[in-house]
């Protein structure tokens, strides 16, 4: 059964893979219309506006439009993003980066190599790519874990397959480094106890990431060796802000340009690169360049025998010591680390060695596919998965792939096979009103989640300079559009939807709340369709209002979130809200008050959403376009 499983999770692999490629090819097909752009995935007509020498040797460009007034559109490019920057003129330019920065009118790049472009004025074009890296560390490490035979590997693969059971000692108590609830100290304690695997299942504002933490520094006082890793760059920095605020010494393994810019100084290049040993090491590789320049040059007398023989020899063991050297303060930096954090496809093998740790943990594990967590599970006693697995996956883009049940994370196939023996639930939220918990709490967790105190009952109105009135003292409000000329439409490309009926009464809310005194960066619009998405950004004129689909603002919140559904149609047919975990990351990511906008007439026929507008009447918070 083990080796099925791996040989499916390796061609779902491959399938996405291909898929990622034909996606690529598509857009680069799309280069002269504006649909590419449209798409989030690339950007077009940008030139060099800067240059400069980065991190390791690498090369930092900062490219903006031609006409340096005009801004960058809208894009998915972002800080981590991998990229290819490629010269429109000619097909032999294209370099591999990573962005390491954006703002309205440029991006910055950091490139393995500085670019030579050809043309006189060339113009470039920025695609988002795919991480082939990643994907073979994912298909390697799934083939070394389907011929495990013996060892702690196999031992670790034969439970987490469900062949064997997961062995737990008996619970004790610890003493906490940080004020935590009992739901907080009960996972603690139950992750303590396993010998194999636990699950940590963290619910919308119930402070997973704080739990993680405070598990790491008791496993660190046991003198043990941890592994943190996430699916992202920006979960894995969250870690790495947590254990640095708690004074432990944590060593973050990436790329800088992928990690916060106040964050870098604690990565293991730029460890190494400040290192005072390393200066020597520098020396010597200069001194050896020039030794080997003398060897190779021509003079009229002929040098004494052996002469350049020598110089070779000199400058070969002047290079082996100064790489000798690196790697020596490499492994001293690593072993010196408490605990190590990094993505979970971050982590490179020839770094790493044959280095083994006590505790993997591995944050926001509903958000990645299994392959990834094999990486690290490669080398690891015990794994600790966090997360919940009832809010979005990761994104499958091939569907054969999501039909073999790609899309199906580690954490979740572990839950649903072991249902609460091998998990623990957080239950005490820390973000959201309880009006606003109260829905998703008894949809999705049995209505086990409690609002804390400090939390339960703030509203807008309890911010500083904001008007107290019906809007700002209340929590929740749905706009039912039914019966309006709010209707659903086709994009001009037909990928996506939109419904600017629906956009319009988005706008008049966010309008409402800033003449309010609610602060514009205070402020989100999401929707379930990035068409409908590109719409709101055109319409609302406070830059500083968030707008973005739901899947891209998982793992965030704002104090004040309108929530655009967009479908309307007499079929009473709702799309891809049929994945009611979307609905749940929407309901959840509002601290203060939630604006829910949607025609009931076509969400009235499904049942989950038929169940959300009951919970409106119920809270006496429906309303229409027409009050």
């Amino acid at each position: 059964m083990a080796n099925n499983h791996f040989r499916n999770l390796i061609r779902c692999l491959d399938l996405e893979g291909e898929e990622e490629t034909r996606e690529v090819v598509q857009r680069a097909q799309q280069a002269s219309t504006s649909s590419a752009e449209r798409s989030g995935g690339c950007l077009l007509g940008l030139v060099i506006r800067d240059e400069t020498a980065g991190f390791g040797g690498r090369a930092v460009v900062t490219l903006g439009k031609r006409d340096q007034r005009e801004e960058l559109p809208w894009t998915r490019l972002s800080a981590g993003s991998p990229v290819v920057l490629s010269e429109v003129s000619t097909p032999d330019g294209r370099w591999r980066g990573v962005v390491t920065g954006r703002d309205r009118q440029t991006i910055t790049v950091a490139l393995a190599e500085s670019p030579e472009p050809v043309g006189d004025r060339p113009t470039f074009r920025l695609d988002l790519s795919a991480d082939e890296i990643a994907r073979q560390r994912q298909r390697s490490a799934l083939l070394k874990a389907e011929t495990a035979e013996r060892g702690r590997l196999a031992v670790l693969k034969r439970r987490v397959m469900g062949e064997e059971p997961p062995g737990f000692r008996l619970e004790q108590d610890f003493t906490s480094l940080s004020n935590l609830d009992e739901s907080q100290r009960a996972a603690i304690r139950f992750a303590l106890s396993s010998e194999d695997f636990a699950i940590i299942h963290g619910p919308p504002g119930t402070g997973k990431t704080t739990t993680v933490v405070e598990l790491i520094r008791q496993c660190i006082r046991r003198g043990e060796r941890v592994l943190a890793c996430a699916p992202s760059n920006l979960a894995v920095d969250n870690l790495l802000e947590k254990l640095l605020d708690a004074n432990e010494n944590a060593l973050r393994i990436g790329h800088p340009a992928r990690v916060m810019p106040s964050l870098r100084e604690h990565t293991l290049d730029i460890q190494v690169e400040s290192h005072p040993s390393l200066k020597l090491a520098r020396e010597w590789t200069k001194e050896a360049f020039s030794l080997r320049r003398q060897a190779g040059k021509y003079v009229r007398s002929a040098p004494a025998p052996g002469a350049r023989r020598d110089l070779r020899l000199e400058a070969r063991k002047l290079l082996d010591d100064a790489r000798n050297m690196e790697t020596g303060l490499v492994n001293h930096l690593l072993d010196s680390a408490s605990v190590i954090c990094a993505t979970l496809t971050g982590l490179n093998a020839e770094l790493l060695g044959d280095r083994e740790f006590d505790l993997v943990v591995i944050d926001e594990a509903g958000q990645t596919t299994e392959p990834a967590c094999w990486i690290p599970l490669l080398r690891c006693k015990r794994l600790i998965l966090a997360g919940d697995h009832f809010q979005l996956p990761a994104t499958v883009r091939s569907v054969e792939a999501r039909k073999a049940g790609f899309h199906i994370s580690l954490m979740e196939r572990l839950v649903l096979q072991f249902a609460d023996k091998t998990s623990r639930r957080l239950t005490t939220q820390y973000r959201m009103h309880d009006q606003i918990m109260r829905f998703s709490s008894a949809e999705f967790y049995e209505s086990s989640l409690v609002a804390a105190k400090a939390v339960s009952a703030h509203t807008l109105a309890g911010l500083p300079a904001v008007i107290a009135s019906p809007l700002t003292q209340t929590a929740v409000r749905f706009i039912d559009t039914a019966g309006s000329e709010c209707e659903e439409e086709s994009e001009e490309d037909g990928v996506s939807l939109q419904n600017p009926g629906e956009a319009s009464v988005a706008v008049r809310q966010v309008a409402d709340l800033i003449e309010a005194g609610v602060p514009s960066t205070s402020i989100a619009v999401i929707t379930p369709y990035s068409a409908q998405a590109r719409l709101l950004r055109e319409l609302i004129e406070w830059p500083d209002v968030e707008v973005d689909t739901v899947d891209g603002f998982q793992g965030r919140e704002k104090e004040a979130v309108v929530i655009s559904l967009v479908r309307s149609n007499s079929r009473g047919d709702v799309g891809f809200l049929n994945d009611t975990r979307r609905m749940n990351v929407a309901l959840t990511r509002a601290r203060r008050k939630l604006i829910v906008i949607g025609d009931s007439s076509t969400l009235a026929n499904h049942e989950f959403y038929l169940r959300l507008l009951n919970y409106f009447e119920e809270e006496a918070v429906y309303g229409t376009v027409w009050d």
